[in-house]
């Protein structure tokens, strides 16, 4: 079989898998014999595979298998030696009267005409399509980490909308609790280990009345840790990786009969195309637009494409389509999300996927083979900055390779693509870089600023850094503290090393940087960057800002706060003020306002200063 066809078939596997093989918990019996048989065929046509689709099968398949005889009184075969002949008997008549493996594989044969009502699904063999509605049960859903999790909050939320389910903001009144989880540190995973022994007893004095309150770890923890989260958190009722948010209903109605299940099958393919996300803010300002997930960088400290999986991108015409009702909807401001944001490649037309390949930025290389064809960041950028003039454009996070001068040039001649850009640099040594696997040096990256802000005048720029990576000198510190100092960056995010298991880092490197002289490097780094950033931002005092409004300042009822251009945080007072577009019209600053702010004063963090008037985003050129 060609690798082509071998991984459509594997992906055909995968699909019929997640439709209902790998839940922890049956309604029938399922033919753990025949399904062993299969993913022993499955393992081997993997191994033969750099990345195989089924990354979590075997634990999931094996965990079925043990938890099978406690759901439905049937023994699951074992290698120890052959069962009891009563005990084969009940199995194999059980057997008899269930699906079996063919039964998935049909299922995942959909007809072309099923292709364009995805709403319209199979309910799996063993529950019926009554069994898989909400009924009304309350969701409190908690969100922690990224930019990524917030939107993929409002993909589960939307999927789980559909499904007959209501959101709740009351823990109290909660049915479903689900914590959509980060893993990138140790520290975002103790945070969500400590709420769950919060949420223990929440739901140890849940009236009987109310019925059993399920719990749920959605996102890239469930993803990382699988199993150990079932086996140390027994309260914990459902497991869904990034990649099984459309499985949320079916794992709910397991649970509903006491059983713990668990979907964290990474795929090649889902990027959530046909969901519309529910904005979970009703009087936000701006949204988030998911346009591809997954990364396939490998950088040696990160977990990323081990809870993520590999880089697909969603088709442009989906994105434009989510824009456009983002824009109907009122909303002023859109960041367009990804892991890799910027390395977006939209193969799904055909008469795109080309030969050309991808432009990288001077000086900088890549961990995979170079990628060919495709609609291209520059494209999907220039289409989503035509729908509204008037709406903000924003994208995170990029990677500093994929800057072609046609990305630049575009950020440099829209008014409404913002001219800030993130370059994560992680550390300004090129020896530890190399040991990163960034894919370029400390002097590369230079050359990368300095032709953006030639490009660019006047970017706002900011920046990530880990402090006390495996092998980290002295020398190697004291040239990042350096690369701040000559960069002056608006706005930074400065964090410790945490090694993550699974990484290439984990597997080849030594965490060798005492805690306490890593605790002490990223103070100093936290220092220098609010210096410089300080100076930095202090360029502003004097000129005037074209700021969205988002709302009341956490810290004085009588002031607004918002965000300007290069998305530094603008407070000024809530006061009346000119309308520009309505001659004499005197107006109060309302969010999603565009209004000129007059700068006096700035710090590493925020500029303050007085309101001139209420203004569009096509009109403030004139006084910017």
């Amino acid at each position: 079989m060609c690798a082509v066809a071998e991984r459509r078939e594997l992906g055909r596997l995968s699909r019929a898998v997640a439709a209902g093989c790998w839940t922890i918990g049956f309604r029938k019996t399922l033919g753990c014999v025949s399904t062993m048989n299969h993913l022993q065929c499955i393992l081997r046509a993997q191994r033969r595979l750099r990345w195989g689709p089924l990354a979590s099968v075997s634990w999931l398949l094996l965990r079925s298998c043990r938890t099978h005889s406690s759901f439905s009184g049937a023994a699951c075969p074992s290698a120890e030696g052959p069962q009891e002949d009563g005990a084969q008997k009940d199995f194999s008549s059980r057997l008899a009267t269930g699906p079996t493996f063919q039964h998935f594989l049909r299922s995942t044969a959909v007809p072309q005409e099923k292709l364009s009502s995805p709403d319209e699904e199979d309910s799996p063999p063993y529950l019926t399509v009554d069994e898989l509605l909400g009924r009304q049960k309350k969701v409190y859903l908690e969100t922690y980490g990224c930019q990524m999790n917030v939107n993929d909050t409002e993909i589960a939320w939307s999927i789980l909308q559909k499904s007959g389910y209501l959101r709740t903001n009351n823990l109290q009144e909660a049915d479903v609790i689900l914590l959509v989880t980060c893993s990138i540190r140790e520290k975002a995973e103790q945070t969500i280990w400590n709420r769950l022994h919060q949420l223990k007893v929440l739901k140890t004095k849940r009236p009987r009345s109310r019925g059993p309150l399920k719990i749920g770890i959605l996102g890239c923890m469930a993803e990382r840790l699988k199993e150990e989260i079932l086996n140390r958190e027994k309260m914990v009722d459902i497991l869904a990786g990034p990649d099984a948010y459309r499985d949320l209903p079916r794992l709910l109605a397991v649970a509903e009969s006491g059983q713990q299940a668990a979907n964290v099958l990474l795929s090649l393919d889902e990027t959530y195309a046909d969901v519309m996300p529910v904005q979970t803010n009703p009087s936000a300002t701006s949204a988030f637009v998911s346009i591809m997930r997954g990364c396939d960088n490998m950088c040696s400290y990160c977990i990323v494409p081990f809870t993520r999986g590999r880089e697909r991108s969603r088709p442009v015409a989906s994105i434009l389509e989510e824009v456009r009702k983002l824009s109907e909807q009122g909303l002023k401001e859109v960041t367009l999300l990804g892991q890799n944001v910027n390395s977006f490649r939209d193969n799904s037309e055909v008469q795109f996927n080309n030969a050309v390949s991808t432009n990288l930025s001077r000086g900088f290389s890549t961990n995979y083979k170079t990628k060919h064809g495709g609609l291209r960041f520059a494209h999907l950028l220039d289409q989503v900055s035509r729908i509204d003039p008037e709406m903000r454009i924003r994208f995170t996070s990029p990677h500093p390779k994929d800057f072609p001068d046609e990305v630049l040039q575009l950020i440099r001649e829209r008014d409404n693509i913002c001219k800030q850009i993130h370059l994560p640099a992680q550390s300004g040594s090129s020896r530890v870089l190399e040991a990163m696997r960034r894919g370029y040096s400390r002097e590369a990256y230079v050359e990368l600023i300095h032709h953006i802000r030639e490009f660019i005048p006047g970017v706002s720029l900011s920046s990530d850094f880990i402090a006390g990576f495996c092998g980290e000198t002295e020398e190697d510190h004291l040239q990042t503290v350096s690369l701040l100092q000559e960069v002056q960056y608006n706005i930074g995010f400065l964090f410790s090393y945490s090694m993550r298991q699974k990484t290439r880092a984990y597997h080849r490197l030594k965490d060798d940087v005492p805690q306490e002289v890593k605790l002490r490097r990223l103070e100093e780094l936290i220092t220098v960057f609010r210096e410089e950033a300080t100076k930095a931002n202090k360029t502003f005092v004097g000129r005037t800002q074209l700021v969205l409004v988002e709302g009341l300042s956490k810290r004085s009822a009588t002031d607004l706060c918002g965000r300007n251009d290069g998305n530094l945080k603008v407070i000024f007072p809530d006061v009346e003020m000119e309308d520009v577009t309505n001659s004499g019209l005197r107006v109060r600053a309302q969010p999603g306002d565009y209004v000129l702010v007059k700068i006096t004063s700035a710090s590493s963090q925020t500029l303050k200063g007085h309101v001139l008037c209420r203004t569009t985003l096509k009109d403030s050129s004139a006084y910017c």
